[in-house]
């Protein structure tokens, strides 16, 4: 099956910027991220496209050659002349498939190098650690060359052998009559699979497969500004390739905790502080936290219950640009709910002193009232 057009697989015309292939990128990642399908192999293969396709457009480079080109210019193994006499190819490909060919019309085996399998592992960090960045170290499980027989998979002392079934060649051929004429079969060998080789004694340690599962530690760099859910890449830490193809990808998932008392909004953070009657009458001076320490700041006297206000540059540097997010505090004026009989007495002297003067919004509201209903 042909591939789709990458900027079709994002979502995004091909004059698209810089920042929206990335917004295209990240949401795309969300919708089709394993964790969130519960192992649905179709979401699975449209992440791994969207991962591809972000891969080629973010790169200038390889943007450059894919307009050109499309596919063949950025996929070595496309073939073709950048995709001009595809046509032909397909129909001849597609000869050889009917006959159980071993071979593509270019001449490439079957089974040629192929890059290995994904990986995909989860990280926890603090709301912190995420503002600042950190560096973990991560465990996972994956294959690793065989040590016993460096990845031959032959016992050791010995090595692979020709095929006797296809003479190291890798392919079997056979004629084989048809009503378009006598066609040539070409196929794997089904001894040795196309290798040319085989393996008379097995490594004990590994069974012939060259390789066994291992555990590993690997140091994942968390840049400051990530988000719950970001999407780290390390590129070739996944498993190893096949007939020499390259390692494939560790696709690291990042969760962050909640914090005891900011809420993150982007890369600004919001903060609730409750303050008494008087100090909102009055006016104070407050004691703010921020992540990187406490600061004071002047609330002017009047301040009502939910005013927001703004501190430049104390949220969560941003991922790309590194620039400084913002903190928002929000006010909230706590009435007491148990009263001494004198603090009752001294509030409704106070109230009887206010009568509706100082209080603007309730006078305001008071009027509005009388005019509907005429009261």
């Amino acid at each position: 099956m042909s591939k789709r057009d990458y900027y079709e697989v994002l979502g995004i015309s091909k004059g698209a910027t810089t920042e929206e292939i990335k917004r295209a990128y990240r949401k795309k990642a969300h919708e089709y991220h394993p964790d969130k399908n519960g192992g649905d192999k179709e979401a699975e293969e449209k992440f791994k496209e969207v991962n591809e396709a972000y891969e080629i457009l973010s790169d200038p480079q390889k943007k450059e050659r894919y307009d050109r080109f499309g596919h063949a210019g950025v996929d070595p193994s496309a073939g073709g002349f950048g995709g001009g006499f595809g046509g032909f190819e397909d129909i001849f490909s597609d000869i050889f498939d009917m006959f159980g060919g071993g071979f593509s019309s270019s001449g490439r085996k079957r089974n040629g190098p192929m890059k290995g399998a994904d990986l995909k592992e989860h990280v926890t960090i603090t709301f912190n650690e995420a503002a600042f960045g950190v560096e973990k170290n991560l465990s996972i499980y994956r294959h690793e060359t065989c040590n016993e027989c460096d990845g031959t998979g032959a016992k050791k002392g010995t090595s692979r052998v020709t095929c006797p079934n296809c003479n190291g060649s890798g392919e079997v051929r056979t004629q084989q009559r048809t009503p378009f004429g006598q066609f040539i079969n070409v196929h794997p060998c089904d001894r040795c699979k196309g290798k040319g080789t085989i393996i008379e004694e097995l490594c004990e340690v590994c069974n012939g497969l060259g390789k066994v599962k291992n555990k590993v530690n690997i140091k994942v760099k968390i840049p400051a500004g990530v988000d719950n859910e970001s999407i780290i890449s390390l590129r070739g830490e996944g498993e190893p390739g096949i007939n020499g193809g390259p390692r494939g990808d560790l696709y690291v998932l990042i969760k962050v905790l909640p914090h005891k008392l900011f809420k993150r909004d982007g890369n600004d953070l919001i903060l609730e502080i409750p303050i008494t009657f008087p100090q909102a009458a009055l006016g104070d001076d407050l004691v703010v936290p921020t992540l990187e320490g406490k600061i004071s700041y002047k609330i002017p006297a009047g301040t009502q219950s939910g005013t927001v206000f703004r501190i430049k540059g104390k949220g969560i540097k941003h991922v790309n640009t590194g620039r400084m997010g913002d903190l928002y505090v929000k006010i909230i004026v706590e009435i007491p709910k148990k009263l001494t009989g004198e603090q009752k007495k001294l509030l409704q002297k106070l109230a009887t002193s206010f009568g509706t003067e100082g209080h603007e919004q309730r006078k305001s509201f008071m009027e509005n009232v009388k005019d509907i209903l005429g009261i």
